[in-house]
């Protein structure tokens, strides 16, 4: 990526025997959010924090905008950074929250004040300038603590699991103000989270992260519609595993053939396929000896959970609407929408 804003080159760090960053490289582009995916203990937090110079690497380099700056303390390299935890100042009010680190570069008193109105004002929360930290909601205390890492104009903005200690609506809400936010702006930003849902909805680009590498990097739909690992592949998404034939370039998985994905391992026999939740349809069949389980509405569309009769479970994500008349216990055939699966060796 030619105009990358920061990149991480070959970053290692270990702590006593566990590797928690393996050479990791990343790019990320001037103005462009990219989230770091993965579960606990995959690296993603501490790669944020090598960046921000909370922690150093004991190999590699972080360079921005062309610079190394491995040597640079924290406090001089303009990162702004919201955490999980709100970390407001509790004597302060929410201006004089935003206005903290202005006022640590010593601007002037009238400068800070009307910058953190212009941030407060941006972020909602334009008649919650006087107010204390008690006096906000988690998402209002969420939306300062925001505000307040943009004030300094920051060459690049870490959000470590921001949205994870509100409740759902607050959180998918607050993660479309941080999306509009940012590309008003143009902030070059790195977003982590655990979230699969929330790393897909606000992220240009979404790294996926496992023991301490980058597993596939690529858009939210790339990622989703054509995964470069079996990880990837489940961790993004929900998947079927199923047990499966593969003969040649088809596999052969609940009575019907489909083709097999060329990513996949070059084996014979049985594989395990791996088919999406929406990529099953299900349709009543009295002569069918595949039964339903259970249905869980979920609003517009609702959950489906048929057995096999080898006792494998298949689920299904299908519209309320087409699945109202699915009841447990209904005989049904299963329909694959895809016509090509991605597939693993058999465990």
């Amino acid at each position: 990526m030619s105009n990358s804003s920061l990149e991480l080159k070959n970053v290692t760090r270990k702590f006593k025997d566990m590797v928690a960053l393996d050479a990791l490289n990343l790019e990320v582009g001037a103005g462009e959010l990219v989230a770091l995916l993965g579960p606990s203990g995959c690296g993603k937090t501490t790669a944020l924090r090598i960046v921000a110079g909370l922690d150093r690497a004991d190999e590699g380099q972080v360079i921005l905008k062309g610079k190394d700056i491995n040597a640079l303390p924290a406090h001089k390299r303009n990162m702004g950074m919201v955490f999980q935890a709100y970390s407001l100042f509790p004597n302060m009010t929410a201006a004089e929250n935003v206005a903290f680190g202005l006022q640590m570069r010593r601007v002037s008193k009238n400068k800070r004040r009307d910058k953190a109105n212009e941030l407060l004002e941006l972020v909602g929360l334009p008649t919650h300038a006087h107010r204390f930290t008690h006096q906000l909601s988690g998402g209002q205390q969420q939306r300062v603590a925001l505000a307040r890492a943009l004030a300094i104009q920051p060459e690049v903005l870490l959000l470590d699991e921001p949205l994870s200690a509100l409740d759902a609506k607050v959180r998918t809400n607050l993660r479309e103000e941080i999306r509009r936010l940012q590309l008003s702006l143009g902030t070059t930003t790195i977003f982590v989270t655990h979230d699969q849902e929330e790393a897909m909805a606000v992220s240009d680009r979404v790294a996926v992260m496992n023991k301490g590498h980058i597993e596939q990097i690529d858009s939210p739909d790339v990622l989703y519609n054509s995964p470069a690992t079996d990880f990837v592949a489940g961790f993004v998404g929900s998947m079927n595993r199923l047990r499966a034939t593969k003969t040649g370039s088809s596999l052969f998985v609940i009575g019907r053939t489909v083709g097999a994905s060329k990513g996949g391992p070059n084996v014979e026999g049985e594989v395990v396929a791996l088919v999406r939740h929406e990529s099953v349809r299900v349709k009543p069949d009295a002569t069918s000896d595949i039964l339903i389980v259970t249905r869980s509405f979920l609003g517009p569309v609702s959950r489906i959970t048929c057995k096999l009769p080898d006792g494998d479970l298949v689920h299904s994500m299908m519209s309320s609407a087409e699945s109202s008349s699915l009841r447990p216990g209904d005989p049904v055939k299963i329909e694959l929408l895809d016509k090509e699966l991605l597939f693993q060796r058999a465990e």
